[in-house]
């Protein structure tokens, strides 16, 4: 085999095949370009006939490239004939070639270097490049994650010194708390009052609701114009339900043609010029359901909120009744734990926290760290903590998606929106005939619903309705939307698990037998003419929970707590 007198070709002709055995390590093919001879040797695993193997030169630098099973083939440069010695071979880079039965051509422009490619995320108005975990590393455009897309949220609070800034001192507001109990049980009316009794002397301000305000004033003597304050939810334009006008008081009923961003600033200018009191932190005393309702109060940002279990499930209530006063004073950054240099650890979030003992708040042992390798069992739930609630002023966080649902007419005006932290559903409601429904995703069309209903679920609500449905069971932590039908009338329609960014909808068509009905965390039902649809994407807005040890601890064990996951008898050796 020679090489051409043209310096951008490598000329071929015909010779005798491979042979069909071969006894030696290999084979040595030498190649002369120029002045310069190049040696390769061919590994044996490579020269069956089936095994073609083609291979050119690069003049401009000494790299070879192959094609076939074997990609891995060694060259020497050599300025002088090869003699009785073999040099040592050396491992040379690998190039794709062209298919079999086309010629190398051999130009400047496969020595030069590769153009560089650009990642974005695009949404539905714009893409950016700023906010993207993809990226592009090397000169061969390799595509690498930059790490996790989600992560254990924590917060701190900043502890700032105004003797520092004699000039002008800010005067920092007093921490305050709205307490929300459970309706119509003495036991936790009587245990809050007692717990507004500490707060307030702890000089920790009390937002009550009015009605609770008069039974802790009227039954207990719990009054104090200072320390408690009112607290009544504001209305947020663009949220609610039952909008009769395509222009009302709050903005609530608006043409799909207006961007979300002028009913934001409007909530905005509207929450600002509002003189009423802004909790720092939430608790709630009483079920799951009291945490629903927290999220209703609050349909734009929520501040953080400590979930005490006062209620017959608990699953998402980690901290109990005797823990509250305690709970919230750490979650507001009002305890400092001995030896912890609080402006320090707060102020840098690279900061990792030692293993130590203080007088914080503890909690059980991961269920997963068990010392001895021995299986997890009811017993452990009571044993001595790993980890200390509040230690050195961070508090870990779940912040829990919720679903922005709109009903829209068939003029493509918003009548209804409400934040979701469970689910929406749509279903036949009274009529006897199956739900008829179309979905679809980011206009796309998804499927024809023909069952009782639909669930459009958030990871929170995995573990509820979606759940009884035969939904999955999502961490709360995962951005995603979960379909679940209800009860389809066919073999083939299973759940399915959809990114936080698409947007679904759901339309009653003209065709339909009968209309359909939605609610909205099993509230604010409302019946769908046909025409009409539902939006569900993801919002804005989330709920923001606090944990008890991190958000993948307080979930596992909620689960095995409350629905016994996986729990049988164990297996004996054999």
């Amino acid at each position: 085999m020679t090489v051409s007198d043209r310096p951008d070709r490598v000329a071929t002709r015909r010779r005798r095949p491979w042979p069909t055995t071969v006894t030696t390590a290999g084979i040595l093919l030498l190649v002369r370009c120029s002045s310069v001879t190049f040696t390769f040797a061919f590994s044996s695993s490579i020269c069956a006939p089936k095994l073609q193997t083609r291979y050119a030169m690069f003049m401009q630098k000494s790299s070879w490239i192959t094609e076939g099973r074997q990609t891995l083939l060694w060259g020497v440069p050599s300025n002088e004939e090869v003699g009785t010695e073999t040099p040592t071979p050396k491992v040379l880079e690998e190039v794709d070639i062209p298919a079999k039965g086309t010629s190398f051509e051999i130009t400047s422009a496969a020595l030069r270097k590769k153009r560089q490619m650009t990642l974005a995320w695009c949404g539905r108005e714009m893409c950016t490049t700023n906010r993207i975990r993809e990226k592009i590393v090397g000169d061969r455009n390799h595509m690498e994650f930059d790490g996790p897309a989600t992560g254990q949220v924590i917060y701190t609070w900043d502890h700032e010194d105004n003797s520092a800034n004699q000039q002008s001192p800010q005067e920092v507001s007093t921490s305050s708390v709205l307490l929300l109990v459970k309706h119509h049980d003495d036991e936790l009316i009587g245990i809050a009052a007692e717990a507004v009794r500490q707060l307030k002397d702890l000089g920790i301000q009390v937002l009550l609701h009015p009605e609770l305000a008069a039974k802790f004033k009227h039954y207990f003597g719990v009054d104090d114009e200072n320390m408690i304050k009112l607290f009544e939810p504001r209305p947020v334009p663009g949220f609610g339900g039952n909008h009769v006008a395509a222009t009302d008081g709050w903005g609530m009923g608006y043409n799909l043609n207006v961007h979300d961003e002028e009913f934001e600033s409007e909530s905005h200018r509207h929450n600002k010029n509002d003189g009423g009191p802004d909790p720092d932190l939430i608790c709630t005393l009483g079920g799951d359901g009291l945490l629903m309702y927290a999220s209703t109060l609050f349909p734009g940002p929520v501040p953080p909120i400590l979930c005490v279990a006062g209620g017959s499930l608990g699953f998402l209530t980690p901290f109990s009744k005797d823990e509250m006063v305690g709970a919230i004073q750490r979650s507001l950054g009002l305890v400092k734990d001995q030896g912890d240099d609080v402006q320090s650890s707060g102020s840098n979030p690279n900061y990792s926290f030692p293993n130590k003992s203080a007088s914080t708040t503890q909690i059980r042992p991961s269920m997963g760290e068990l010392e001895g390798g021995r299986p997890f069992n009811d017993q452990d739930l009571d044993s001595p903590p790993k980890v200390n609630f509040g230690a050195y002023n961070r508090i870990c966080l779940s912040m829990r998606m919720r679903l922005d649902c709109r009903v829209i007419n068939r003029e493509g005006v918003v009548r209804a929106r409400f934040n979701v932290l469970n689910e929406v559903v749509i279903d036949r409601g009274s009529s006897p005939y199956l739900a008829n429904l179309e979905c679809f995703c980011d206009d796309v069309h998804l499927t024809t619903v023909q069952a009782d209903g639909v669930i459009f679920s958030t990871p929170t609500g995995s573990t509820a309705y979606s759940m009884s449905a035969g939904g999955s069971v999502v961490h709360p932590a995962v951005p995603a939307i979960l379909v679940t039908p209800i009860c389809p009338h066919v073999l083939s329609f299973r759940s399915m698990v959809f990114p936080d960014h698409v947007v679904l909808r759901c339309y009653v068509p003209e065709d339909a037998r009968s209309d359909a009905c939605v609610a909205f965390d099993g509230k604010y039902r409302r019946e769908l003419h046909r025409g009409d649809s539902v939006q569900i994407q993801m919002s804005s807005y989330p709920v923001p929970t606090i944990n008890r040890a991190d958000h993948s601890d307080d979930w596992l064990s909620s689960l095995k707590r409350n629905f016994n996951f996986n729990a049988r008898v164990r297996q004996g050796p054999l």
